[in-house]
């Protein structure tokens, strides 16, 4: 062990790229910063099939071959998140909302199971739901239980983690949290105290740390309806007040 550990810290270092295009069965577009885009040889120990656009990868500083595929750069933050495959909690745990159940399983289980239904129909799947109530009414559970009857990923995270002190890293947060979603999908992310960073817009400049948490929204906005919008990826949100989110 300590030997294989030695040889890896003698080899020489690796360019770290990011695949722009895949092109054929044995060469590849990588984007390499800052020097820019090359094409260049896959190694013959690398599997063409889990190279994708955006996948990291290592290429060798003599001749530019990719020899290592690498995981997606994810902050630490985002990685501590609590993650769980497939929660135990089901339906019959919850009692005194069967509406609800019926609501969230019409919003967020069928168009998982059943994609095709909305295709046949040519109308957009929806992207989740807000839960609101006061603390210990289900809210939690509800999420926990319809990722368990999905078999999706559950990625818990507070919206409060994302209310970051320098510009530009809530939105940061929010974006690998959605790439972590990705890569784990079918997934539900359900995020508690979705208030803290979904109030009412404000005027800019206002001086206060407001327009931060103003981009942090805008992001989670532009990943649940922008470009990349994923339909395996759904969002439970949670809030106290059904009166917080009026203002967007």
């Amino acid at each position: 062990m300590l030997k294989e550990e030695l040889q890896l810290l003698q080899e020489p270092g690796s360019y770290v790229g990011e695949v722009v295009k895949v092109m054929g069965k044995s060469k590849v577009l990588v984007k390499v910063h800052p020097e820019g885009k090359y094409v260049v040889d896959i190694g013959k120990n690398i599997d063409i099939t889990k190279i994708t656009p955006s996948t990291r990868v290592a290429l060798r500083n003599d001749s530019y071959v990719l020899h290592l595929i690498l995981p997606s750069k994810v902050d630490p933050l985002v990685n501590l998140m609590k993650v769980e495959k497939v929660p135990d909690s089901t339906y019959d745990m919850i009692g005194g909302l069967d509406q609800q159940i019926k609501e969230i399983k019409d919003v967020i289980e069928l168009p998982i199971k059943h994609p095709e239904l909305f295709e046949s129909l040519g109308i957009a799947q929806p992207k989740g739901v807000l839960l609101y109530g006061p603390p210990g009414t289900g809210k939690t559970l509800l999420a926990r239980a319809v990722a368990h009857h999905t078999d999706c990923t559950f990625i818990r995270v507070s919206g409060s983690e994302l209310v970051q002190k320098y510009i530009g890293e809530g939105s940061r947060m929010v974006r690998e949290l959605f790439v972590m979603a990705r890569e784990r999908a079918p997934s539900i992310i359900f995020m508690n105290e979705i208030d803290s960073i979904g109030s009412a817009r404000m005027e800019s400049g206002s001086g206060n740390g407001d327009s931060e948490v103003q981009r942090t929204m805008l992001e989670l906005l532009n990943q649940l309806d922008g470009f990349e919008a994923s339909n395996k990826i759904k969002t439970s949100s949670a809030c106290c007040f059904n009166c917080i989110l009026l203002g967007y």
